[in-house]
């Protein structure tokens, strides 16, 4: 199974910078910036190439998220599981690591983002960032000697 890990690209600062928390109305209503909207077209294009027709895609309910999962082009699900702050074996679940058939595409946010690349690579919880509009490309696979979890590729929208 591959698992795909896209951060939304750049955003506007929340509204209340020092009131403010993750996933109020106001966080959610975050849109992208001019420069977030390029980045989410740059890496929508490269991603789009290496897809095959039957992956899934999921988002955040978050507009920004919805915004950089737009650029993508395919057709998407937005999931109250993947908003911010969001537990990292929900995501799991939802994607059904690692036994699901086809790709899966989640947009969403950090920490959560990376805290699942943590959990499946056997990182401390705290030991992977994900950088804004930028993706992770993991891929379970069985081995005689058990599970693996491989790291397919890490893009960047400046690397592309």
């Amino acid at each position: 199974m591959d698992l795909i890990l896209w951060r939304h690209a750049e955003a506007h600062e929340h509204p209340d910078l020092l009131t403010g928390v993750p996933g109020d109305a106001r966080d959610l209503a975050r849109r992208l910036t001019p420069r977030g909207e390029k980045q989410a077209a740059r890496m929508a294009a490269w991603l789009d190439r290496q897809l095959p027709e039957g992956a899934r895609v999921w988002s955040s309910p978050a507009l920004r998220c919805e915004q950089t999962t737009l650029a993508l082009g395919r057709k998407f699900k937005m999931r109250e599981e993947l908003l911010p702050e969001g537990d990292p074996l929900a995501l799991l679940e939802l994607v059904q690591w690692p036994n699901g058939k086809s790709p899966v595409v989640v947009v969403g946010h950090q920490p959560t983002l990376g805290r699942v690349i943590a959990r499946l690579l056997n990182l401390a919880e705290d030991d992977c960032s994900v950088k804004k509009g930028a993706l992770w490309w993991l891929r379970h696979r069985e081995r005689a000697n058990g599970s693996q979890t491989v790291v397919v590729t890490v893009q960047t929208p400046e690397l592309i």
